[in-house]
Parts: C-alpha cells; structure tokens; sequence
C-alpha cells in the first residue's frame, strides 16, 4: 500500500508518516518498481500502536522505545501515564482556582490582579511570618474561599490566630464554607473550622455553632459551647457543664455559664445543672471541685442552697469549698 492510501485509511498525514520514518519509528517495508515507499500489513498495524500510544500522553521518543523494548510491560506504563497525568491534572486544577479566585475579586487593573495574585502566593508560603501579613492584609483583597482553605490548613497558631481575624470580617459566605470543615475526616480541620466559626459574627454562624453541639467530636462540641456561651445561647449549657466535669477550658466554662445566668430562672437551670452532675456517682473527686467553683459564678438562691448542701458533703475539700464560696456570698 502507497503512502498516500496510508494516509487516506489510517488518518495519518504523508507528512506525519515521514516524519515516523525519518525518526524510526515507522519504516515502510518495500519500494515499487518506481521507488515508491511502500507499506505492508505489518507495517500499517505498527502505524496504529504509535497513534495509539500517542493518544495516551507518549512523547514520539518514548514510543519508541516502548514498541523496540523486548522487554516492555504495559501495566508500568500506564501506571506512569496515570501518575503523570494525576500532577497534570492537579497543577491545572490549582491554576483554575487561582484564576477563579482573581476574577472574583473583579479586579479593575492589572495592579489589583497582582495584588490578589501576590497575596495568594504568601497565603501558600512556607514561611509563616509571610503567612500571618498575608492573612492581616487579605481582608478586602483575596476571595473569602482561599481565606478559609488557608484557615483549615493553618497549623502556626500565630497564622492561623490571623486568619480567623480575617475571616471574621471578611463578610458573607464564609461560614458556610467553614461548614464543610466541620465534617473533615481530620480532627484537627474539624478544630480549625469550630474555632474560625467561633470567631465570626452573625446568624449564620450561631447557627452552625448550634448545630455542632450535637458533634461527635468533644473538641468541637466543646469550641461551639464557650462561643455560643458568650453569644448568651443556653443551648449551650449541658456541653459546658461537660467541659467543667472533664477539666477542658473548665474556667472559660465557667465564665460562660455565669454569663449565661442573666436572670434568675437561667441562674435557677445552670445551678440545678451543676448540682444534678455533683449528685452523680461518676463524678470524681476533682471533677466534684470543679463544679462547686463554678456554682460561685452563679448568682441567686438555688445556687446557694446547692451550696448550703455541700457544706456536708463527704469530700472535704468540696465542703471546705462552699464554705468559703458562701462566706464570700455574705461578704458582699
């Protein structure tokens, strides 16, 4: 078969074919009485495996030697395309949210693209001090989204103490991303939303914040806790409560629960809360402190007859406790 017929059946330019054969690849086995180059059967197939295997991401080079390598296994090849082709991939993916990310900053000129693009790149930096002026100088300048991607994968406490200060202003859309990092198959992602959320104002936020009490993770439950605490959600309660029991930011835990007791009904509910986990027989001994401290915190009379009670209480450092929580009390 001619080269032109080649052409015509393989969809394979004469060009192309000559090329093939000026590196090697392809030779056609014969000439025609008239010197024509000319293909065989054979010759036609081996067409076919090089097309192919271009198709597949080959280099011509590498083609090559994979048709002229006795010793060629196809499954390490294709292990090395698809690893090849995941970092395509993955570098083109990085370059589209980068550039999404610059055009959701409309951007008025080619300063302001570099601005964005500048502070992108220090968000990614490996040194942390790059980091943390990158986060205090991204409030208005870089898309919420890379805010709260950097945020979730801030491990320098100083950066990501930064970062949630800039989340918090930064406007809408970020606690519903932080969101999706509560649910992170990592623990410490899960920490990083809570704490981000903690920080952020508005009714979305509270909202997720309330939701994550129900968390099965106690260091979300936790965060969520002392932030609702302080935005005056009793909601909150039973988990801070469980925070002065484990000994877990117990005395954020119990500022929380006397900024909870407002009024005397809510100082009424905290202070049978305490003395219901008091009561129980699983409480140790240093947990028993804890929560009689904390019943110092809450104002009104069922506290103080809580207090009374533990002036008998078999623990002498708990009864000893109230004690000098009730002379106090009489003092002021």
């Amino acid at each position: 078969m001619l080269i032109g017929e080649v052409a015509r059946r393989s969809g394979v330019s004469a060009r192309m074919l000559r090329h093939y054969e000026s590196l090697g690849l392809v030779r056609p086995s014969g000439r025609t009485g008239s010197g024509y180059r000319e293909y065989s059967g054979e010759d036609i197939q081996r067409i076919f495996h090089v097309e192919s295997l271009r198709a597949m991401g080959l280099s011509l080079r590498e083609i090559g030697r994979a048709l002229d390598d006795p010793g060629f296994t196809p499954s390490a090849l294709v292990d090395d395309l698809i690893r090849r082709t995941r970092e395509r991939i993955a570098v083109e993916t990085e370059l589209l949210t980068r550039l999404r990310r610059v055009h959701a900053t409309d951007p008025a000129g080619w300063e302001d693209v570099l601005q964005v693009v500048t502070l992108l790149g220090a968000l990614g930096s490996k040194s942390a001090d790059a980091r943390q002026r990158a986060a205090l100088a991204s409030v208005d300048e870089v898309p919420v989204e890379a805010l709260v991607e950097a945020a979730l994968g801030e491990s320098d406490p100083n950066v990501a103490g930064a970062l949630r200060w800039a989340l918090a202003r930064s406007g809408d859309g970020g606690p519903a991303l932080l969101a999706e990092g509560l649910g992170s198959p990592v623990a410490a992602v899960r920490e990083r939303a809570v704490r981000s959320l903690a920080e952020m104002p508005g009714g979305e936020a509270t909202a997720l914040l309330r939701n994550a009490l129900a968390s099965p993770d106690d260091t979300v439950r936790g965060y969520a806790a002392l932030a609702l605490g302080t935005r005056g959600e009793a909601d909150a309660v039973p988990v801070l409560v469980d925070l002065v029991v484990a000994g877990t930011n117990d005395t954020d835990a119990a500022d929380a629960l006397s900024l909870l007791a407002g009024d005397d009904a809510a100082a009424d509910r905290i202070a049978a809360e305490l003395v219901d986990r008091l009561a129980r027989d699983t409480t140790g001994a240093s947990a028993r402190g804890r929560l009689a401290q904390a019943l110092a915190g809450v104002p009104g009379a069922g506290s103080s007859r809580a207090l009374q009670e533990l002036l008998r209480d078999e623990d002498r450092a708990v009864a000893l406790t109230a004690a000098y929580l009730l002379q106090l009390r009489d003092v002021g």
